[in-house]
């Protein structure tokens, strides 16, 4: 189904302000999550989510604007429509993310809460048990935080914009890895480190259960580059397996199939598991309270089992 031409009147009229768009595009989970929102498979508080991860990582960078005075608490039809028919391709991503930035106008999406995710709206996070192949947590660092927020903040005085994009990019991930060092335990595996905080694991109102991976991993054991592999569902180092049952990804944000790292050097990624997509080997997650989950790691050059602890 095409654009209406009222539809496409409101793209235009929100549009008058373009946004940039990271020209490595946006994840492929986040337009899965868009058509998934569209059908009815996710609620509608996950897909805002998952904008506001574009916005918190700088895919999107909404310029100034002005949040009307007559605020809005839901999200109209027509953005709704837009999602299904960006997921599939018949709009684009400066279409969709014109209308993303009416959400922001009306005030659906707040800027100055995007970056963090409330506890009402936040999926649950469980906690997560240090296992003996973990390391332990790093220490708090106050001015170490500050002295990122520092060099971010210096980034702003750069003149040339891909320049400047280039340095908020590096600052940004360095306060990522920072963040991910505070609140994660460590999986020692290789010459890798991965930094896990707990699984995000919920119940969608449909009854599909949604687990959500989300790491930060670091080369820091080698001189020479680290890669991850996951070009497929079946052909890929990472599932979840619950003692019975491998489950393998509906999407996740591995650019290519794969992750390279270079010496010292460090990477966020997500997976979902959850509603079975129309690709050879996927598998639709189910969840069994009476089994415990784990998320396997499973490279050429390493391979750790961490626990879950879904409730």
């Amino acid at each position: 189904m095409k654009p209406t031409v009222a539809t496409i009147a409101a793209i235009l009229l929100v549009g008058s302000i373009t946004p940039f768009v990271n020209a490595e595009g946006v994840p492929a989970w986040v337009k899965n999550n868009a058509g998934w929102w569209a059908d009815g498979t996710i609620s509608e508080s996950e897909f805002i989510q998952g904008i506001q991860f574009l916005i918190k990582d700088g895919i999107i960078v909404i310029p100034p604007t002005t949040v009307s005075a007559e605020k809005s608490q839901s999200v109209p039809p027509w953005v709704k429509n837009n999602a299904g028919w960006w997921a599939d391709g018949t709009i684009t991503d400066t279409q969709f993310i014109n209308g993303i930035q009416h959400l922001i106008k009306t005030g659906v999406i707040s800027l100055s809460t995007s970056e963090s995710k409330s506890p009402e709206s936040a999926p649950k996070t469980t906690s997560q048990s240090k296992s003996p192949e973990s390391a332990p947590k790093t220490t708090s660092d106050g001015s170490r935080l500050a002295g990122l927020q520092a060099d971010l903040d210096k980034c702003k005085d750069i003149f040339q914009s891909y320049a400047r994009y280039t340095c908020v990019d590096k600052a940004k991930l360095k306060i990522t890895e920072y963040e991910y060092e505070q609140k994660s335990t460590q999986y020692v595996v290789g010459s890798a480190t991965y930094y896990f905080p707990g699984a995000e694991f919920e119940i969608s109102p449909t009854g599909q259960a949604l687990l959500t991976i989300k790491m930060l991993v670091k080369n820091t054991g080698s001189t020479n580059n680290v890669s991850l592999f996951c070009t497929g569902p079946t052909i890929c180092n990472y599932d979840v397996w619950n003692g019975k049952d491998v489950f393998h990804y509906s999407t996740n944000d591995f650019t290519n199939g794969n992750i390279v790292l270079t010496p010292g050097n460090a990477r966020e990624f997500t997976m979902l598991f959850g509603p079975m997509i129309p690709i050879p080997g996927s598998t639709k997650f189910i969840y069994d309270p009476a089994k415990d989950y784990v998320f396997r790691i499973s490279e050429p050059w390493g391979s750790a089992t961490i626990p879950l602890n879904l409730q």
